[in-house]
Parts: structure tokens; C-alpha cells; sequence
């Protein structure tokens, strides 16, 4: 894999990583240090009711190694297991929010209480252009995002990814609402999963505005349809300076062999 000059690397934390041993996780983050990368984004620190073994759990340590090492943190908060299956009540979504940026307030508040340091929190909520792809919906939500924002009182950031429900320009422009209530906002390239055509993934790079971050996917996607996720390590795109960058996931790098593959 050829260098990836990227700002920040992704990770998602899996319940079989908790086959990493402490000393392979300190070679993980000094090579991720040693390959550029400044800070790492954690997708969540809790999925469902997996804590990954709570404060005094490997994810926890692991993290606590991570700054040891000199890198910044980006740390993910609640995810919903059921969180793609409830985006397709649109009716209810706007109570969905409700619920689900309550539980992350809660995780928030806990990660404090156990010390955990974060530079910023980072919000496991992937947003698409699929479901937000009335006017409506997207006002709803930079509402929302704007009240949980006021109770964080920390720096956020999140994701989005394109379908090609929305226009490039309409799309970047929804990107930059997103930040105008604080928020970090980072688009997904799609690469890995074949998501867009590389001409019209190319006209999405070149509407986002400067201030909206791109993480490349440094994947293939090797299953197909319904069939369990499986993927293998590819060079991820590179991308206008002007951009934040950064690349999913650690799980791909060549110094990520500790982690098992079942899983992005």
C-alpha cells in the first residue's frame, strides 16, 4: 500500500478486538504515528449493549495508549445496532433523533465520569443523501444536531455519504449546513463499495466546499449482495490539499494484521 498522507485514521472497534494484546497496541499507534497520521477517530465506544468491557476494558486502554503515543483523539459515542433499519420509518424519524442523541448525551456523560479525554466527540450516525434527500427532513435534523451540540458543549463531528439522491451542489451545500451549527462534517468517498461511479464521485470531491473533510475507504468490498461483509486491503484516493483528510480504517493498514477482517 502506498502512503496514505492523511491527517486522521479511522478505527471501528469490533468485540473480536479484544484479541489485541497491550504490546500490539502500542506498535499499532506508534506505526500509525510513524505513517503521518495525527489523531485517530473511533467510531463509538459502545455499540448496543457491547462497552467493549467499560472503563476498565481494552478499549478504554487502548485509547489510553493511543494518547501515550502522541496521537489526538476523536472519540464515537452511542451506536444504534438498529440504526439503518429505524432511518426507514421517515414518519418517525424526527422522534428517532430523539431517542437516539439522548443515548449518546448518556454515553458522553459516562466516558467524562471515567476521565476519558477526547479532543472531539465523534457522532456514529452515518448520514446519507438517501434518507435526507427532502428539504424537511434535513431542517428537522440541523435542528436536532444543533440542540445536541448545545448539550455536548464539546466539538463534534460525523459523516455523510452520497447515493446520488441529491446533486453534487445540492449536496455540498447540505454538507455545509451541517457545519454551519459547529459541527466537523466528513464525507465518505464510496470507493471501497463501489457506491458512485468514479465520474460522478468525482463531481461530488469537486462541489464540497474546502472545509468539508473526505475519508477515503482503504478497502475493496469482496461480498456481494446480502452475504456477511467481507473486505480486502486497497490504496485509498487521494484528494485536493485544501481538504481535512482521512482514511478508513485502521483494520485495512498493513500494521492493522492484529485485528481480524470479519467486519469493516
Amino acid at each position: 500500500m502506498r502512503g496514505v498522507a492523511a491527517d486522521a485514521l479511522f478505527y471501528q472497534p469490533q468485540t473480536n478486538d479484544a484479541v489485541v494484546e497491550p504490546d500490539q497496541w502500542t506498535e499499532i499507534w506508534r506505526q500509525s504515528k510513524a505513517h503521518g497520521f495525527d489523531r485517530v477517530i473511533v467510531q463509538w465506544t459502545r455499540y448496543g449493549d457491547e462497552d467493549f468491557g467499560g472503563d476498565h476494558g481494552w478499549l478504554r486502554n487502548a485509547l489510553r495508549q493511543a494518547r501515550q503515543a502522541g496521537l489526538g483523539l476523536v472519540v464515537g459515542l452511542y451506536q444504534d445496532p438498529d440504526y439503518f433499519s429505524r432511518l426507514n420509518d421517515l414518519s418517525g424519524l424526527s422522534r428517532y433523533w430523539i431517542e437516539l442523541f439522548d443515548q449518546v448525551l448518556l454515553q458522553q456523560r459516562l466516558l467524562l465520569s471515567e476521565g476519558v479525554v477526547a479532543d472531539a466527540w465523534y457522532l456514529p450516525a452515518e448520514l446519507s443523501d438517501r434518507t435526507f434527500n427532502d428539504q424537511d427532513r434535513r431542517k428537522d435534523l440541523l435542528e436536532q444536531l444543533n440542540g445536541l451540540m448545545q448539550h455536548l458543549q464539546q466539538p463534534l463531528q460525523l459523516s455523510a455519504y452520497s447515493t446520488g439522491q441529491l446533486a453534487p451542489a445540492a449536496n455540498a451545500r447540505w454538507l455545509d449546513e451541517l457545519h454551519s451549527v459547529g459541527a466537523m462534517v466528513w464525507w465518505q468517498d464510496g470507493v471501497g463499495v463501489a457506491e458512485l461511479p468514479t465520474l460522478v464521485r468525482t463531481a461530488y470531491v469537486q462541489a464540497l466546499s474546502c472545509e468539508t473533510g473526505i475519508v477515503s475507504e482503504a478497502f475493496r468490498r469482496t461480498s456481494v449482495g446480502n452475504e456477511p461483509f467481507t473486505a480486502v486491503p486497497a490504496d485509498p484516493q487521494r484528494y485536493s490539499s485544501c481538504h481535512p483528510s482521512a482514511v478508513f480504517s485502521l483494520r485495512y493498514m498493513p500494521w492493522g494484521a492484529a485485528f481480524p477482517r470479519a467486519s469493516r
